[in-house]
């Protein structure tokens, strides 16, 4: 969550320990702030047993980051020298996966290929997936391929004239009486 949203749902726990101070009842504060019934519920609860104090944000959830400052300075420094730097010569791009076992190895801490996903996030940099393609790949040849070969077995899709815009029927025939404005009392159905 952003801080501008941790803002905002401060902002709505705020008053709803107004609401409750005037002994308004749960369902009309959901209903008034536009809240799940069963958080309401939730809140009131915190209120009744620790007030106001207890509505209060108490910060960012999740885990605390298992990386000092000093060692973010330090891995923000490992991923600019590139990964050929640290064992991956194949090609320059960093995985959230290569990351995970940068970290393992420099520091001695276990990250998972999400975590380390939102570690590169936060400090500046995006995982990349490499392309899989076969070094020995002729471009020419692929695109003179999908020229020739590609439009022959390729299969030609339906005429735009047979299709429906009706899930549930087929279009109507044309011509059929009672189609046309002002077409006349509709035969009775059978």
């Amino acid at each position: 969550m952003t801080a501008a949203g941790r803002q905002r749902r401060e902002a709505v726990r705020m008053q709803a320990a107004e609401l409750f101070e005037q002994t308004i009842k749960p369902p009309e504060v959901a209903r008034r702030l536009r809240m799940s019934l069963k958080s309401a519920y939730q809140w009131h609860k915190l209120w009744r047993d620790g007030g106001r104090e207890a509505l209060a944000s108490r910060g960012p959830g999740g885990s605390r980051c298992r990386l000092s400052p000093r060692c973010l300075e330090k891995l923000a420094g490992y991923l600019e020298q590139g990964p050929a730097a640290h064992g991956w010569v194949e090609d320059q791009v960093w995985t959230a996966a290569r990351v995970a076992t940068l970290i393992g190895r420099k520091f001695h801490v276990s990250y998972s290929v999400s975590g380390a996903t939102r570690l590169m996030h936060r400090l500046g940099f995006s995982p990349q997936v490499p392309a899989r393609r076969v070094a020995e790949r002729d471009e020419q040849a692929v695109a003179a391929w999908k020229e020739a070969t590609w439009a022959e077995v390729k299969e030609p899709g339906r005429p735009a004239e047979a299709t429906s815009a009706s899930r549930t029927r087929q279009a109507s025939p044309a011509g059929r009486p009672g189609d046309a404005l002002g077409g006349g009392a509709a035969a009775p159905r059978r």
